[in-house]
């Protein structure tokens, strides 16, 4: 049975993941907010001024008064700046499941940092949350992406054929799930 617990801190090697705060703005700006290579394999949309972040904050930020809500910032423990995000944009309380989304700034990819991030929420769904299945998906043309799923022990379920239409032309969505058991198997 699934527990809502909120998003709570969470620390890994490198990383700190908690709540986003208001003094997150400039390094989301700086280093992924606003980068259209970042928020596009997403479809997120690309913010270009400190006012727009803030509205995306006081969403974020109201939404922690929920126990149901679950998205950290990434922070890097070296600098202590915002690098990026993850969540569990979607879960599913009927079936015991939930989907996980993040992205990491360009300056910070091609580290393990996003497989850490990813590691350790997952994790933490099926030890505080007691979540029985963990999905990830991504866009058939986002390849990093894929690579920090597989890292993280994810098998390939099936894609989506022709599910984003994107700069003029269809890609796939290719869905990767772990089971709760094969997680703590490992």
């Amino acid at each position: 049975m699934l527990t809502h617990v909120g998003t709570a801190k969470i620390e890994t090697e490198r990383l700190i993941l908690r709540n986003f705060e208001y003094t997150d703005d400039e390094n989301m700006l700086k280093y992924w907010i606003s980068d259209p290579e970042i928020q596009s394999p997403y479809s997120e949309p690309v913010y270009s001024t400190k006012q727009e972040v803030k509205e995306l904050l006081d969403k974020y930020l109201s939404s922690y008064e929920k126990d149901g809500y679950y998205r950290w910032a990434v922070i890097l423990k070296e600098t202590d700046e915002c690098i990026g995000q993850i969540a569990y944009f979607l879960v599913d309380n009927n079936n015991n499941f939930a989907e996980i989304e993040y992205c990491i700034g360009s300056l910070f990819q091609r580290k393990g940092l996003a497989t850490e991030a990813t590691k350790a929420v997952i994790k933490y769904g099926f030890d505080k949350m007691n979540l029985h299945k963990v999905q990830i998906c991504h866009k058939s043309i986002n390849i990093p992406s894929r690579k920090v799923i597989e890292k993280c022990g994810l098998v390939y379920e099936g894609t989506l054929r022709d599910f984003f239409y994107h700069d003029g032309e269809y890609i796939d969505r290719l869905y990767y799930s772990i089971l709760k058991d094969e997680f703590m198997s490992k």
